[in-house]
C-alpha cells in the first residue's frame, strides 16, 4: 500500500500553507478569507469548487481593500511571459518628459512592474494635454510629475517613482538620471531631443537612450516603427511627421509610439537587444 498523504503545500495570497489532500476551494475560502469577492486559481479567476492539489497557488481577493505588496505582485504579473518579472524589478528606468509620449511609457512600465522610475518634467497639467496624455480632469493645473506619480500608485504603489520638477539640461542630466541604466527621450521639440541625446552620450555614454521621432497625425499605425540608430539609441516613429500646423498630436498614434518605447526598454532589461557583431 502506498505511503498515506497527510497534508499537501498550497500558496495561499502567496505563502505557503499545509492544507490536508483534497481540500474544496470554496472551503478554504469559507475558512480563511470569507469576505474575499475574487478567487485567483493558479493565475487565472474561478468560481467553482474544485479540490486543491499539491503547488496550487490561490489568491483571495476583497474589493476595494489593496492587497500587500508579495499578493499584488503574484496578481500583476501572473500573466506575464515566465522568468521575466525578477529582472524588470531590478531595473531603474529614467523618463525625460511626461507628455503623451511620457506619461504612457510610465503608466505601461508600472503595470510591467519595472522596480524604480526616474520621472522629470517641469510642466502642469492643462486642459489641452487631455487628448492624448496619461491625465484626468482633476489634475488640470498640477505639475505633471505629482499628477502621474497619482495615477501611478493607483495601479501599482509599490513601483518606487522618483521625481523632477525642473528643465532638463545638459547640465543636470546625470544629477537626475544617473542611476538610470535605460533613458526614455519623450519631449515634443527637435531640439530638446537633440540636446538630451547629446548630453547622455556625453555624460553616461554606456546608458541605452530610446527616442521618439515622427508620431504626429492621423498616419499609417503601421509606419511607427523601431529602429537601431547605434549601439545605444534606438528611435520609435516614423521619422517624418513632426507636429506642426496641420499635422496635431493625437491619442492613437502617440500611444502606439509610446507602447513601443515601453517594449523596447522592456526588450532592453532583458537583454533582447544586444549588439549584433
Amino acid at each position: 500500500m502506498g505511503e498515506k498523504i497527510d497534508s499537501i503545500t498550497i500558496k495561499v495570497n502567496e505563502r505557503d500553507r499545509q492544507v490536508p489532500p483534497n481540500t474544496m476551494l470554496l472551503d478554504l475560502k469559507g475558512a480563511l478569507h470569507p469576505s474575499a469577492d475574487l478567487i485567483i486559481y493558479n493565475g487565472f479567476p474561478i468560481s467553482e469548487n474544485i479540490p486543491l492539489s499539491d503547488g496550487d497557488e490561490v489568491v483571495f481577493v476583497e474589493k476595494g481593500k489593496i492587497p500587500d505588496e508579495r499578493e499584488l505582485e503574484y496578481l500583476i504579473v501572473a500573466r506575464h511571459t515566465p522568468g521575466v518579472h525578477e529582472r524588470v524589478k531590478r531595473s531603474t528606468v529614467g523618463i525625460a518628459g511626461l507628455g503623451g509620449l511620457g506619461s504612457q511609457v510610465a503608466l505601461a512600465l508600472t503595470r510591467t512592474g519595472v522596480g524604480t522610475l526616474i520621472l522629470a518634467d517641469y510642466d502642469v497639467v492643462e486642459p489641452s494635454n487631455l487628448n492624448r496624455q496619461q491625465y484626468f480632469i482633476q489634475q488640470i493645473g498640477m505639475p505633471k510629475v505629482d499628477a502621474i506619480r497619482e495615477t501611478l500608485e493607483e495601479v501599482n504603489p509599490y513601483v518606487r517613482v522618483i521625481t523632477h520638477h525642473t528643465v532638463i539640461r545638459p547640465k543636470n542630466v546625470k544629477r537626475i538620471f544617473g542611476n538610470a541604466e535605460i533613458i526614455v527621450e519623450a519631449f515634443d521639440k527637435a531640439e530638446e531631443k537633440a540636446m538630451l541625446i547629446n548630453a547622455i552620450s556625453e555624460a553616461m555614454p554606456d546608458t541605452c537612450i530610446v527616442v521618439a521621432s515622427g508620431v504626429a497625425g492621423f498616419g499609417d499605425s503601421n509606419a511607427i516603427k523601431t529602429t537601431r540608430f547605434s549601439s545605444k539609441i534606438f528611435i520609435v516613429g516614423d521619422q517624418r511627421s513632426p507636429a506642426g500646423p496641420g499635422a496635431g498630436l493625437m491619442a492613437p498614434r502617440v500611444g502606439i509610439a509610446a507602447h513601443q518605447q515601453a517594449n523596447m526598454v522592456l526588450r532592453l532589461i532583458l537583454g533582447e537587444e544586444a549588439e549584433k557583431p
